[in-house]
């Protein structure tokens, strides 16, 4: 700081002008008693997104401070509504003692809280994973790596191509993600992430493999498999560097790293997700999605866990087929409800070590995780002795742990107070120190009453009292009317209106004893759990993959209950292509529509490559499109599927083009959102591909559009021959099935009853004999004029084309 500065601020605002200028991209706690202060900018952005009052302290440099603040027992409900603003806060403590310091307390930045780095229970959304990314760019090569702090999960992958980063970016939704300062990376990614530039040297190889090394112990990454991602290397490096910094303490709990390839996974984009509505619903909610309808987990790491599941379905079939097993016996050995009995008590195991990790961990997390592990042994022996090599393994990952369940049961007390700061942490037995501290402290209720006993009958003053307050410790009280008569060895402590306070020797020896003991025992106590979270430390990597254990055991038992509840089928996975379903169902449909669903059938394979789908608007189309991706999406998760039967061969990826809005921030119509989509997957799709396409063309005019619906899936049918499913309005399109060998054409039928349009929602072989789009607009409530005119100018238009087209008669 410069001496004009020095000269211009008091001392305590140089001492945070220092601290600020560390921390210039965050808000700034300043620790100063009872409150948590702000000041200058950070107090004017605080106050406008907190709600606070905007004041000021004083002047500094001959001008008004802005100030606001909020009260320390609060912080933490304030700093939930900053993050999820996408705001970091640097918080300030401080560390020095009043009494001594000359000058200014010594305060510390001991805490910073960011939106990818948070860890505290609530701060933390219970079923979604809070993840940080980084990101790093070498021409059209990006490396990506991402770390869930409060999990202790850590990957890295690379991938070409900014529509591939985009859809890694859109699977795992960051909460924050770390650049290099120096590239323009930011308009890569949505407004709603925070984007935090880091120096370039971060991002060095030779330094990121360092501090990995270091991190992990060993003297290099190819045990990781990292050897062959050095783009992903460096990003993994530069974000264990910025975690380093904010946390401010060691991190045992990232103890290694995984690689994630592409190739091992259904991949699928940004809009595939999105209009599959696999976690949020085009609306909005989360409950009508397939996540939603699926998650049946008891614990919040087995909900996580199923929807890591769900945005990257695997493609290994051993794996696979091990999920089917272990789901098959589940059901069969009748183990669902004990399972889900023991593990709805097991709560987030997987957020409290890491908690414990990090030393940030507090008495009820401590309390939480010994009731999970006296569900251990139920959860363990409902497994034992049963024919699923899955299973086997699991109950093996699962330790009992009982070493860990007797100390944590001998020292916490049944209910702990919030903080361990409270004292009351400890049970009584646990420590004999303790014990007698708490003894003498918890005797001078007692020993009090006894003296103001004795003062009365000593000094004849029956008004007498004894009391306490935190600013003047012990005291004895007598009325002004009375003072006179108060002993030679009374000391006058404290005038007050209507009375006198006194310290008496006595007095004063047991309050020097009192306090001490109560702050001896609470400094023991503190000494004792920091001991208790050293001993979990210990068997941390155990306790790590038993909880990696009960996530998994979750997410089965889910499948297996879903499976009874839902009547689900187990697929048949092959190597031939082919893709076919009997009977197959909208899980999340069916969950909302009051009348039974009607299952329909779909057979691809290598002579049917491209249904040519039509029917009336309403009728079901895209129903019947969606709940094919999301049956193959569940197969390869592991899941059973909504249908009679499901035999399916490899995919590499799905696509959707279904549904489109306005880009209006990006500045693209719908028209060229639509467009956008289908050239990726022209450009994009492969033989083992399962594409959906709905309506394509239907954003311009008649004629472009049909000659762009045409050729696009021409090229489909002809050249990519992915499984493809073609929806349209255009009736010309089923013409295609007389140029294509693997095109045929199908449509969802419906009928006219009595005048009125009746959707049957059933899949039938060839094309529709009509689109009934007038009678649908009629059920939309379409005036019945303007549906008449339109009845008579559909009548002239049909006359027109078959004067124009004699063979259409």
């Amino acid at each position: 700081m410069s001496s004009k500065v020095s000269q211009i601020h008091t001392p305590m605002m140089q001492q945070y002008l220092r601290i600020k200028g560390d921390y210039p991209d965050m808000l700034v706690f300043y620790r100063m008693g009872d409150f948590y202060e702000l000041f200058f900018d950070d107090a004017r952005r605080a106050a406008k997104l907190l709600d606070i009052t905007l004041t000021a302290r004083g002047k500094s440099g001959g001008n008004a401070i802005p100030m606001a603040g909020v009260p320390y027992h609060a912080i933490e409900g304030y700093l939930a509504k900053l993050v999820r603003k996408g705001e970091s806060v640097a918080i300030c403590e401080q560390v020095g003692d009043p009494a001594t310091s000359k000058g200014p307390v010594e305060r510390k930045v001991m805490r910073v809280v960011t939106p990818g780095t948070l860890t505290d229970e609530a701060l933390l959304a219970e079923s979604r994973d809070n993840l940080v990314a980084a990101v790093i760019q070498e021409q059209d090569r990006f490396g990506l790596a991402w770390l869930d702090l409060a999990g202790g999960r850590f990957r890295l992958t690379e991938v070409t191509g900014s529509d591939a980063l985009a859809g890694e970016i859109e699977r795992l939704r960051p909460a924050e993600i770390i650049v290099d300062e120096e590239q323009d990376a930011r308009q890569e990614f949505r407004d709603s992430i925070r984007v935090t530039g880091r120096p370039p040297w971060h991002f060095d190889l030779d330094s990121a493999t360092r501090l990995l090394c270091s991190q992990f112990q060993t003297r290099d990454l190819s045990g990781f498999g990292c050897e062959d991602f050095p783009l992903g290397s460096a990003a993994a490096g530069a974000l264990l560097q910025y975690v380093n910094d904010t946390q401010k303490t060691a991190l045992p709990h990232l103890t290694s790293i995984t690689v994630e390839q592409l190739a091992d996974a259904l991949v699928m984009d940004g809009p595939t997700r999105r209009n599959l509505e696999l976690e949020e619903s085009l609306t909005g909610h989360h409950e009508l999605t397939l996540a939603g309808v699926m998650d049946h987990c008891q614990s919040p790491m087995g909900s996580r866990l199923l929807k890591r599941w769900i945005q990257r379905p695997l493609r290994d079939v051993t794996t696979l087929r091990g999920r089917y097993q272990a789901v098959q016996t589940l059901t069969l050995e009748r183990l669902v409800e004990p399972l889900q009995t023991a593990l709805h008590g097991v709560g987030d195991v997987e957020r409290i070590l890491s908690r414990i990790a990090l030393r940030s961990a507090r008495p009820r997390d401590l309390r939480q995780l010994l009731q999970a592990i006296s569900r251990l042994p139920e959860a363990r022996g409902a497994i034992a002795d049963i024919d699923s090599p899955l299973l086997i393994s699991l109950r093996a990952q699962i330790q009992g742990h009982p070493r860990q369940k007797e100390l944590l049961q001998k020292a916490l007390v049944d209910n702990p107070p919030m903080l361990i700061r409270d004292g009351g942490v400890i049970a009584e037995g646990f420590d004999d120190e303790l014990d007698e501290l708490r003894s003498i402290a918890s005797n001078a209720d007692q020993y009090l009453l006894d003296l103001e006993k004795r003062e009365k009958e000593r000094t004849g003053i029956a008004t007498l009292k004894l009391g306490y307050n935190r600013v003047h410790g012990y005291f004895i009280e007598i009325s002004k009317g009375q003072a006179d008569k108060a002993p030679a060895d009374y000391v006058r402590r404290q005038t007050l209106k209507g009375a006198e306070r006194y310290i008496t020797p006595e007095l004063k020896e047991f309050e020097d004893k009192v306090l001490s003991a109560r702050e001896r025992a609470l400094s023991r106590e503190k000494y004792l759990y920091e001991q208790l979270i050293e001993s979990l430390l210990e068997v941390l990597p155990e306790m790590q993959a038993t909880a990696a254990g009960l996530a998994e055991l979750d997410v089965l038992v889910c499948f297996a209950e879903r499976a009874e509840t839902l009547n689900l089928c187990q697929p048949e996975i092959v190597n031939q292509p082919c893709f076919e379903i009997r009977g197959g169902r909208h899980l999340v449909v069916e969950q909302v529509i009051e009348t039974p669903f009607v299952a329909n059938d779909l057979d691809l394979n290598e002579q049917r490559k491209l249904l040519v789908i039509t029917g009336p608007n309403m009728g079901g189309k895209s129903t019947y499109m969606r709940q094919a991706a999301l049956i193959a999406i569940l197969a390869h998760i592991g899941s059973f599927v909504p249908a009679e039967h499901l035999r399916i061969g490899p995919i590499d990826r799905i696509f959707t083009r279904i549904g489109a809005s306005d880009d209006l921030a990006g500045g693209r119509s719908t028209f060229m959102v639509e467009m956008t989509e289908t050239a990726t997957i022209l450009n994009n799709a492969t033989e083992h591909s399962l594409v959906l396409m709905d309506e394509i063309g239907r954003g311009t005019s008649t004629y472009d559009g049909l000659s762009l619906a045409w050729a696009a899936a021409h090229h489909m049918g002809e050249n990519v021959r992915a499984f493809t499913l073609f929806a349209t309005h255009y009736f010309e399109l089923t013409a295609l099935a007389g140029e294509l060998p693997d095109c045929e054409n199908v449509h969802l039928d419906a009928t006219e009853h009595k005048g009125q349009l009746v959707f049957l929602h059933a899949v039938k072989a060839g094309p529709a004999n009509q689109s009934y789009g007038l009678q649908v607009a009629a059920l939309a409530g379409v005036p019945g004029t303007v549906i008449r005119r339109a009845k008579s100018y559909l009548t002239l238009l049909e006359t027109h084309q078959h004067e124009d087209n004699p063979q259409a008669q």
